[in-house]
């Protein structure tokens, strides 16, 4: 395994960490096995924005009396104690949520307090109105907390809490569609994504890497936006190159996924190249929302960028995205069909009739 020092402290960082969104989709026994293999094979970072409640209890079983040997990032924001993932802003809900967490975890104490997916700016401001920053920095000063951070899919909003110089990790979402310097297939323009790598790198702020595979469609020639695979030691290389990276969290259902996953480990100079990007034709987006914001600001007051990716993360099984669209401000059946969006879309989105099929998906 190799090692990255955290620029805000002396932590030796694996950097292929473990995401745990779908771990849960395994059984007890399975989930405890794959923290045990991780740890063995040299992994000391977990993130625990994860999509079960049941993964928590199998986690703390699996560091029980190992707890020195592995840095825990957790969500403020996250809720899990209910028995299945939610979101909120609200202080007591958070307060409750990760007393239960530490609970299952069988710890008292937090390396890395993370806000938990700051993707609006409303959501910042309800942070902090509700005292969940002045929290995170009690905690912190009471020892529980060790590192605050955020996870975000927005470099606006990142650039934000950057100026308020508390952070010391970022989680944020970095792949070779995302980056992509023709098609801004994910929020923010590459120029925008890179300012923020730089600015992190410089201001000593690390990053750890949440969907590397792009949600498993680079991973697959039929799906990827440039119609073509790329393997899993690629995508991780790639992330890893980022200014700021420290590691890389790609998620893990079984024992199966994460001996893939540490393939990256053993593998040749040649299987890292990812240097076969260049060839690939410019992604080809008419008529696909690529959350560009060309189309913004909505007269309504949607988020169509973000309404769009949550929905397309959606239709990939991603059950926290799910979850976040439903606690957006503004919802898919809330426009106002005003023809705004469409006359202003670089890519010929129909975005009118978009909202309705989103809207349709969820029920609303």
């Amino acid at each position: 395994m190799e090692y990255r020092r955290l620029p805000h402290g002396d932590e030796q960082i694996s950097v292929i960490g473990l995401g745990t969104s779908s771990l849960g989709e395994s059984d007890e026994s399975e989930i405890i096995g794959v923290i045990e293999h991780a740890m063995q094979n040299g992994i000391n970072y977990i993130d625990l924005a994860a999509g079960h409640a049941k993964t928590f209890e199998a986690v703390g079983k699996a560091i029980k009396g190992k707890r020195d040997q592995v840095y825990l990032q957790i969500h403020f924001g996250a809720l899990y104690d209910s028995g299945a993932y939610g979101w909120s802003t609200d202080p007591k809900a958070i307060k409750k949520s990760i007393a239960w967490q530490l609970e299952k975890l069988g710890t008292n104490t937090i390396d890395f307090g993370f806000i938990h997916c700051l993707d609006e700016a409303a959501d910042l401001e309800a942070f902090k109105r509700h005292g969940i920053i002045e929290l995170l920095l009690s905690l912190k000063e009471q020892g529980i907390v060790k590192h605050l951070g955020l996870s975000s899919h927005t470099p606006a909003l990142v650039h934000k809490v950057l100026d308020m110089n508390l952070i010391d990790m970022v989680m944020f979402s970095i792949n070779p569609a995302y980056d992509n310097q023709y098609g801004d297939y994910a929020i923010g323009e590459n120029n925008e994504r890179m300012n923020l790598y730089r600015r992190c790198e410089k201001e000593g702020v690390a990053i750890s890497v949440m969907k590397p595979f792009c949600g498993g469609q680079l991973l697959d020639a039929k799906k990827s936006p440039f119609h073509h695979a790329l393997s899993e030691v690629q995508c991780i290389q790639y992330a890893l190159d980022k200014p700021a990276v420290v590691t890389v969290l790609p998620g893990v259902r079984n024992l199966r996924d994460l001996q893939s996953i540490l393939n990256y480990l053993n593998a040749s100079d040649e299987a890292r190249d990812y240097s076969v990007l260049g060839s690939f034709e410019a992604i080809k987006q008419q008529g696909k929302c690529v959350y560009c914001k060309h189309c913004h600001p909505c007269p309504a007051g949607l988020d169509i960028a973000l309404i769009n990716k949550y929905y397309d993360l959606a239709l990939l099984d991603d059950e926290l995205a799910k979850d976040h669209y439903h606690h957006l401000a503004k919802k898919a059946s809330d426009c106002i069909q005003c023809a705004h969006c469409n006359t202003r879309c670089p890519f010929r989105v129909n975005q009118m009739d978009r909202m309705k099929e989103i809207s349709a998906y969820f029920g609303e």
